[in-house]
């Protein structure tokens, strides 16, 4: 389900609902203003009644009007009257919007303008509609029962330039079908996404919009000697993939940004096999893989002009008898060799190949993995943030500003020689997990992941923690898959490498 139309107007009509705000001080929106005035303080006389205040940032609350206008008032509260607000703020007021306006069974405007803020810009009215529209997807596919509670459908914005917003807002909806199509494929079962399944959605989605999609299976993986990762893949019945991406919208000769992700569609943890509780939830260690493929819907139908490669490692860790036993040791794609101590630390080893095919096959200037890799970036970091780690402060920089500007939050890990040595073996190159007198499970799989990559400008992003809200909701999205990452590496894109030639 999802919000069916944004639109933007100049021009309140006159039906629904009207969403207007309030500050910490009490002081109303202009627009708020306008309408408790002329139906003679009804504002005042409610928000005395249920003692509502602007206090608390996008606390909703609504009452009904019963005029021959507007059915119902929304009352938003917008906090501090000096407050800066940012375009994550307007993002979680649209979303806040949504689940206050949804209840009402009509139409709804939002009244509240960017001079309302003090804020000279337009777009913010986009940003509140794409909030809006991102707060509205949910997964209700194998509901026998469809929830038939009536929700809000249409969405009109005010703003003082209708062209502008819109033109904004087009670019923002695209970007939502992307994070929206990554939401959607973390959320499916792992008998309905498994390697083979993934691939050709990949190819059905991608394909039609300018994206060269290439699959190699397992016997090109096999000339290849990508060992590491054929190894987590041979207990399973469903054989493992290696979708490659192509975007060239650059000139050709420009070396692209590439983004690899960890699609282990359903991980049991192989031989070392997890316990039961929470096993479920495996079905989403391939939301790495799932944000690439979503990122890419997002560039390819905004028609970035630059050069992007994407590489989806998929593959599914059972146990079964020609399963990887701990002890076994494998030859990597790289020529390095790994000692596999536990086979529930398979996600660094399909990576160490993926990366490695990154670096030598395409030579790009940049490349971005993401993966749902440990437990330990939930210790450390919780569902707020994931972890960061990078062989580059620049480009760790650039992508902790997108985080800013986005909203979606990423924390700087360290790295160093202490952790590094942790993954030594003493009968293999290394180890795929840390020596137990090594703590920080997170910075040893960082560590190495850095191993495959030369010196290429590297980054790696942990979404254990992120991609995927089990309890409650957030801001942006109720509870289910978030859709982590799209948007952020959208806009390191375009923060980064559009218009910056």
């Amino acid at each position: 389900m999802v919000l069916e139309k944004v639109s933007f107007v100049d021009k309140l009509p006159k039906k629904g609902s009207v969403i207007v705000g309030i500050h910490s001080d009490g002081s109303l929106s202009p627009n708020a203003k306008k309408i408790d005035e002329d139906l003679n303080g009804i504002i005042a006389k409610n928000l005395n009644k249920l003692k509502f205040t602007g206090k608390t940032l996008f606390k909703t609350c609504s009452f009904p009007l019963c005029n021959e206008y507007y059915n119902h008032l929304i009352i938003v509260g917008l906090g501090d009257p000096n407050r800066e607000f940012s375009r994550v703020d307007f993002k979680k007021l649209g979303a806040a919007i949504y689940a206050g306006a949804s209840k009402l069974d009509e139409d709804a405007t939002v009244a509240i303008e960017a001079s309302d803020l003090h804020i000279p810009c337009n777009c913010i009215s986009s940003y509140v509609g794409f909030g809006a529209l991102l707060k509205s997807w949910s997964f209700d596919k194998y509901k026998s029962q469809k929830d038939e509670k009536i929700r809000l459908q249409n969405l009109a914005v005010l703003t003082s330039d209708v062209k502008v917003s819109q033109e904004c807002f087009d670019e923002l909806q695209n970007l939502a079908a992307g994070i929206f199509l990554t939401r959607l494929l973390v959320s499916e079962p792992a008998n309905v996404i498994y390697p083979e399944s993934l691939a050709k959605i990949a190819t059905e989605e991608l394909s039609h919009l300018g994206v060269d999609v290439e699959i190699l299976e397992q016997p090109a993986m096999e000339k290849l000697c990508m060992n590491a990762l054929l190894a987590v893949a041979q207990g399973s019945a469903n054989r493992p993939r290696l979708v490659v991406l192509h975007w060239n919208g650059g000139k050709e000769s420009e070396l692209p940004v590439a983004f690899v992700g960890k699609g282990v569609t359903f991980d049991s943890g192989g031989i070392s096999i997890k316990p039961d509780e929470g096993m479920h939830e495996m079905i989403h260690d391939m939301a790495g893989a799932g944000t690439v493929l979503g990122l890419f819907k997002a560039v390819a139908l905004n028609k970035l002009p630059i050069n992007v490669v994407g590489l989806m490692a998929l593959v599914e860790n059972m146990p079964s008898g020609t399963a990887q036993r701990p002890g076994d040791i494998v030859r990597s794609m790289s020529g390095q060799t790994i000692e596999v101590l536990s086979t529930d630390a398979e996600g660094r080893m399909i990576l160490a190949d993926a990366l490695w095919y990154a670096q030598d096959r395409f030579n790009p200037s940049v490349i971005v993995d993401l993966a749902t890799l440990t437990g330990a970036i939930v210790v450390a970091l919780g569902h707020e943030f994931a972890g960061l780690f990078s062989n580059c402060d620049n480009l760790a920089e650039q992508l902790s500003k997108s985080s800013c500007q986005t909203g979606e939050n990423v924390w700087r890990m360290p790295m160093s020689e202490h952790f590094d040595e942790g993954i030594n073996s003493d009968v293999a190159d290394m180890r795929n997990i840390g020596k137990p007198n090594i703590r920080g499970g997170s910075i040893t799989a960082a560590q190495f992941l850095k191993r495959f990559v030369n010196d290429k400008r590297w980054a790696h992003i942990d979404i254990a923690g992120v991609e995927h809200v089990s309890d409650g909701d957030l801001f942006v999205c109720s509870k289910g898959s978030t859709g982590f990452g799209v948007h952020l590496l959208y806009d390191f894109l375009k923060e980064n490498y559009v218009g910056h030639k």
